[in-house]
């Protein structure tokens, strides 16, 4: 059986954003794909990613442990990397290199290369495909004799819900 989904939403500040829609679908997808390969997604495991999920911020491991504490007081370190080690390996999520930090995948259940919108101002990531993007530089990747295992790339600059206060603010 093959499952493959993408949770659908808009940027996640978008007027009509569902966000409550977003973490249920993201969770009933993670759910389906450990189901269908086997895996086990254990209360830590859906813990963290609900967690991950709570906002579209990319949150640190430490963050997430000082927020598990209370529901799972014999959590550590270790518990934590475990399960943003499963949860990456099921491609649920997405380490965030700059940051040292991980969101949820929206696009869980297949492969695919990443581009990330990271916002200096509030500290939201966007998650996008960007297939002509992707293709331009495994074209050159190509032409460089290069062998790609697999691509991230990773943007800072500002969003557009921060522009916009930006420009009412002037």
């Amino acid at each position: 059986m093959n499952f493959s989904t993408e949770i659908r939403h808009s940027h996640p500040d978008a007027l009509g954003h569902n966000h409550e829609q977003c973490v249920s679908e993201a969770l009933g997808v993670a759910e389906n794909l450990c189901l269908v390969r086997g895996v086990h997604l254990t209360p830590i495991r859906h813990q963290v990613l609900e967690l991950i999920w709570e906002s579209h911020k990319a949150v640190k491991a430490y963050e997430l442990l000082d927020r598990i504490k209370p529901l799972q007081q014999a959590a550590k370190p270790a518990t934590i990397y475990r399960a943003l080690d499963f949860l990456i390996e099921q491609g649920l999520i997405h380490r965030v290199e700059s940051l040292n930090a991980f969101i949820g995948c929206r696009c869980s259940g297949h492969p695919h290369d990443l581009l990330l919108l990271i916002c200096k101002l509030c500290n939201e990531v966007e998650e996008r495909l960007a297939p002509k993007v992707m293709a331009a530089l495994s074209q050159e990747f190509s032409q460089a004799g290069f062998v790609v295992h697999s691509k991230a790339i990773e943007a800072q600059g500002i969003c557009v819900k921060c522009l916009e206060v930006e420009d009412a603010q002037n």
